[in-house]
């Protein structure tokens, strides 16, 4: 299996090289070259599995240069039994008749981002050791919230390693912050932006390809890394957990072999609704893939229209990690949809950067519309959204899933496709306990600092506390850096104590 670039398909490289290179020199995302094809029988057989034997079943696929006791030391270190609080890694729930959903949260962060950032310093480690000639790897990272904790968790201590994250200052939720301004580790820094999460993302992509950064770094026997969905090692681990819910749904009886099901991704960046797509190009019967945004809809009104454009407002919500206008992913979909135009991608990436918008042709965008749906929801709708659930069914959900489960129900009610359907909840109720808390009371909770509000919300709902979470309360702040996005590069060098 070999990868190319998204603006560049000349290139070939390994996966160990996709993986520890991260992004490609001319800007583009590396993607595969083809892509391996599961039957039906071949699913079937992975229903009896566990979720680290799916995990060895679909990766072995893609990583064709890492011998197979390299893949199990990656995948059995990263999904170990302790790392999780479900022995079955990502359960899917039936909340009532065709609507279930996959639980992503139960890794050792809270949020679906464990799922691939358990398994990334693995996959870096061992691309290291075979491409990177012993330099140490510097993992810089852009986060709306969850990614930040994930990296910073799963690379803290990782040998030949250090990560640094950025996150906006006034973006994340109190939880969120605390995770990663607590966060232990000696090869770890984090700073705060004056800015939004595409503010970050923007200045980290350009710190990424600027040649003087990494030749200072070079000189240093240094080099840089990603752990955002840009870097395909940390897409890949999320094709996974849709090839296991499928499985999951065949073993409660749901569905029956061959049969499709509709799935439901809250989005930001478009990765995790990406690694859907590629699921269902390998094979797994996916009927629509549904892209659900907040207020910050303009992945809405780019599957809708066709045109994307990041000049309007953001905003601010209480779903912090959906709150993103340049969705990075989109370039891969954009790829492979187009034909493989490279040339076409690099145009409209450079229209992106200079312009903040571009339209695609009728028939691509006609094309996309085949495989997508998309709706968004407004904040009051989240809260409703939240405390019906809870209500009606006794399911806790977290605010980013409470957008994808409304969208999902006026995707139903709008076009009548009531197939069985998965919905990815992505974040634990507990990491944005003050909005969950004022949801299922009705906008009535106490004034209370956070973690009153996780034991307020634990006695009002009875959900279990994820003990991460509770152990956050007497942990030592050790970051508190705080920069403008035009010093972000100058912050690097400050953080590597360069």
């Amino acid at each position: 299996m070999l990868y190319t670039s998204t603006r560049d398909n000349s290139i070939r490289v390994t996966a160990a090289q996709a993986i520890a290179q991260g992004i490609s020199e001319e800007g583009g995302l590396f993607v595969p070259v083809e892509m391996p094809q599961f039957s039906m029988d071949k699913i079937s057989s992975m229903v009896s599995m566990s979720y680290i034997d799916r995990a060895k079943t679909v990766l072995k696929e893609f990583l064709t240069d890492f011998t197979e006791e390299e893949l199990n030391y990656c995948v059995e270190g990263a999904y170990a039994a302790e790392k999780f609080s479900s022995s079955k890694i990502a359960p899917t729930v039936n909340v009532c008749g065709n609507k279930n959903i996959l639980e992503l949260w139960h890794g050792p962060t809270c949020a679906f981002k464990d799922m691939a950032l358990q398994l990334l310093p693995y996959l870096m480690t061992v691309s290291a050791k075979k491409t990177a000639d012993g330099k140490t790897i510097v993992i810089l990272v852009a986060t709306s919230g969850d990614t930040g904790k994930a990296a910073l968790e799963g690379f803290k201590n990782v040998e030949n390693t250090k990560i640094l994250v950025f996150y906006p200052v006034d973006g994340v939720s109190p939880m969120q912050k605390l995770q990663m301004t607590t966060q232990e580790g000696d090869n770890v820094a984090v700073c705060a932006i004056n800015g939004n999460f595409d503010d970050a993302q923007s200045a980290v992509k350009s710190i990424f390809t600027n040649a003087q950064i990494k030749a200072q770094l070079a000189e240093k026997n240094m080099m840089f890394s990603s752990a955002n969905s840009i870097n395909w090692g940390r897409l890949v681990p999320q094709i996974v957990y849709y090839f296991s819910t499928y499985c999951d749904m065949l073993d409660m009886g749901k569905i029956n072999p061959g049969e499709e099901i509709n799935v439901v991704v809250p989005t930001g960046n478009f990765g995790n609704i990406l690694a859907g797509y590629y699921a269902k190009q390998m094979g797994l019967p996916i009927k629509t893939l549904v892209c659900a945004s907040n207020s910050n809809n303009v992945l809405t009104d780019f599957l809708k229209t066709g045109t994307y454009d990041r000049n309007r407002a953001f905003y601010t919500t209480t779903s912090p990690s959906m709150d993103i206008l340049i969705s990075s992913n989109l370039e891969r979909l954009l790829y492979h949809m187009s034909g493989e135009d490279d040339k076409l991608i690099s145009d409209l990436m450079n229209k992106l950067s200079a312009e903040g918008k571009y339209t695609v042709s009728d028939e691509l965008i006609a094309k996309i519309q085949k495989t997508f749906d998309a709706g968004y929801t407004s904040e009051e709708n989240v809260d409703a959204t939240i405390k019906s659930h809870f209500d009606e069914y006794n399911y806790l959900c977290d605010t980013h899933t409470a957008v994808a489960v409304k969208v999902y129900d006026e995707y139903v009610k709008s076009t009548g496709d009531d197939i069985p359907a998965v919905i990815d909840s992505t974040a634990s109720p507990y990491k944005f306990s003050a909005s969950v808390l004022d949801a299922v009371t009705g906008g009535n909770k106490p004034e209370l600092d956070e973690f009153e509000m996780v034991d307020e919300l634990n006695r009002v709902t009875g959900a279990d506390v994820p003990k991460p979470l509770a152990s956050l309360k007497d942990k030592e702040v050790r970051f508190t850096d705080v920069c403008d996005k035009e010093d972000m590069s100058q912050m690097v060098f400050k953080l590597l104590n360069l």
